[in-house]
């Protein structure tokens, strides 16, 4: 690979101004355009929340059924799996900062289109679906860049994770709170326009941001369909040549689909009939908040080996499962959430932040594309096995058996050398 083989320390020192100091307590987090992305970030994410909500009240109050609201969904995810991993080459072809302008230019048009139809009346599935599938090639294109974009920002990659982790977290608590309240005030129409303005306000402040300019060595793709799959094929062998990193996303394969797949759909419908949908609520609040003090957690601890500490935090997800399976009460189920919000999210900073400081900066988009697609690949097969499997076996016993996985899982990236034994980057080469 021309400009980068003979430099194999990523994006640790590539004049992009990480090396930059702020005293003596180490490195910077915060900056005016750190703090731009941050709030793009943030507020993408809350609209995001938003929708699920948006879309199950407008399409049933429309007449639809959940089927509809499933297809609905299903649509944006389905477009953004299967084209993630092209958005990457295009990332790393393209200026990534013009890309994630342009995508959210795209969906503040698509989610305008939503609002228009919910307030007219004039609600056709088909519409809704294809409306959904632009948002999710204009995600596909917009996500690939964000890993390339915190390494560029922040001298401290870890800490400016964390701190976009505990923003999306809130997001996600405050999201179906405001919606709800929208729909209740207004109609589902003015959800999407709240979800529209978001993407507004994500592009302003993409337009405001001041990039630092790339490395003298970065290469550049030429034109063409040959080297558009030239880059494919690139991608696709940087990614196979490191073993911690596709053998984290095999091993998070088993995971999504034993264990976070049928984890979403049980929890939903054994809370929800047992102990109503309130109870349902006050446990995902739990999860969302356990999800911000893990976030807060990846902010202060600064472990070598950083993706043996996120495995360590993912046996703390085992309690959520089991004790909404075991027929637990509604305290016991909230606090299992909560541990297992804090263990998971500390262990989404220690991932983001190993690929986006060991990875060449080259390469880092396709690689992030690979590692979103394979990561989400499993979850919809675990969804939708969840159903027959607790037919088969009942919901309580296909929990506990997803909770049992959830352990093997973390034994399993503990297991491997290179993954357990991958050291902080900090200007050293790369591990494989």
């Amino acid at each position: 690979m021309t400009g980068t083989r003979s430099r194999r320390d990523g994006v640790a020192d590539t004049g992009t101004g990480r090396g930059r100091r702020a005293g003596a307590g180490g490195p910077a987090v915060w900056s005016r355009d750190f703090a731009l992305f941050f709030v793009a970030r943030a507020v993408a994410r809350l609209g995001d929340t938003m929708l699920p909500v948006a879309l199950a009240a407008g399409l049933l109050r429309h007449g639809y059924g959940a089927g509809a609201v499933g297809l609905a969904m299903a649509s944006t995810s389905a477009a953004f799996a299967g084209l993630v991993v092209f958005g990457g080459v295009i990332a790393d072809r393209f200026s990534t900062r013009r890309l994630m302008i342009g995508a959210d230019l795209v969906r503040l048009v698509t989610q305008s289109l939503a609002a228009g139809l919910f307030f007219t009346g004039h609600v056709v599935l088909w519409q809704i679906c294809a409306i959904g599938v632009v948002g999710g090639v204009a995600a596909a294109v917009f996500q690939p860049g964000v890993a390339s974009t915190v390494p560029r920002l922040a001298p401290d990659v870890q800490g400016a994770n964390g701190a976009i982790r505990v923003a999306e977290s809130a997001a996600q608590l405050a999201g179906p709170a405001a919606a709800g309240l929208l729909v209740g005030f207004a109609s589902p129409g003015g959800v999407f326009v709240a979800h529209a303005a978001t993407y507004a306000v994500s592009a302003l402040c993409l337009l405001l941001l001041r990039l630092p300019p790339l490395p003298a060595g970065h290469r550049t793709a030429g034109p063409g369909l040959r080297a558009f799959r030239a880059d494919l094929v690139e991608g696709w062998r940087e990614f196979r040549s490191r073993t911690w990193l596709w053998g984290v996303i095999v091993i998070w394969g088993v995971y999504m689909i034993a264990t976070w797949g049928p984890t979403v759909p049980l929890v939903a419908t054994e809370v929800v009939e047992q102990h109503g949908p309130r109870a349902y609520g006050l446990i995902n609040s739990a999860l969302g908040a356990g999800t911000v003090v893990g976030g807060l957690f990846a902010l202060r601890l600064r472990p070598r080996r950083m993706l043996r500490a996120g495995a360590l935090a993912l046996f703390a997800f085992f309690g959520f499962p089991v004790a909404v399976g075991a027929g637990l009460g509604v305290p016991a189920m909230a606090v299992g959430a909560a541990v297992a919000g804090a263990g998971m999210s500390f262990w989404g900073v220690m991932w983001a932040t190993s690929v986006q400081t060991q990875v060449p900066g080259d390469v880092l988009n396709r690689i992030h594309a690979y590692d979103v697609a394979g990561s989400l690949a499993m979850m919809p097969a675990g969804q939708a096995l969840a159903g027959p499997a607790a037919a088969a076996l009942g919901a309580g016993h296909v929990l506990l058996v997803a909770g049992g996985v959830s352990l093997l899982v973390a034994v399993a990236l503990l297991s491997v050398p290179a993954i357990r034994d991958l050291t902080r980057a900090d200007g050293q080469t790369p591990a494989r």
